[in-house]
C-alpha cells in the first residue's frame, strides 16, 4: 500500500498495477469465514476503543484506520480502499470477528424516499 500526496492509501502502483492480488490479501477465501450479510449501502462503523487481541496483518489494519476515519458503506469503502468488494466483505468478515467494526441494518426500499415523490419536485424545480 502506498501513500499518496493526499494522504489517501492505495493498494496498487499507478505505472505496474496492483502490488498484491486479491487473494493474497484474503488468504484466498472468496467469503468470509462467518456469515456476515454486508449490504452494498450498510454502514461499517469502527467500535470505540476498541483494540485487537492479535497484531492485524497490513490489509486489516489499513482497512481499520478508513473505517475509523467516518462511517461509510461498504460500496464506498470498497473505493476508498481501491479494493474489490469481495476482498473488502472477506477483510471485513475477519474485523466484524474481532470485534473491531461493527455491520449497521442496510435501508430498505421503505427507508428511501418514494422515487414518484422525487420526481414530482425535480418537475417543479425544472417549472422555475
Amino acid at each position: 500500500m502506498t501513500e499518496s500526496d493526499d494522504g489517501a492509501a492505495h493498494w496498487y502502483e499507478d505505472e505496474t498495477g496492483p502490488m498484491v492480488r486479491p487473494y493474497t490479501v484474503t488468504h484466498g477465501r472468496t467469503r468470509p469465514d462467518t456469515d456476515h450479510p454486508i449490504d452494498l449501502m450498510a454502514p461499517i462503523t469502527a467500535v470505540e476503543e476498541a483494540e485487537p487481541e492479535q497484531a492485524l496483518d497490513h490489509a486489516r489494519t489499513s482497512l481499520l484506520e478508513l473505517i475509523r476515519r467516518g462511517s461509510r458503506p461498504l460500496a464506498e469503502l470498497a473505493a476508498d480502499a481501491d479494493l474489490p468488494l469481495t476482498v473488502v466483505r472477506v477483510l471485513l468478515g475477519d474485523l466484524v470477528d474481532a470485534g473491531l467494526v461493527r455491520i449497521g441494518a442496510a435501508t430498505t426500499p421503505a427507508d428511501r424516499p418514494d422515487a414518484g415523490l422525487l420526481r414530482e419536485v425535480v418537475a417543479r424545480l425544472r417549472e422555475l
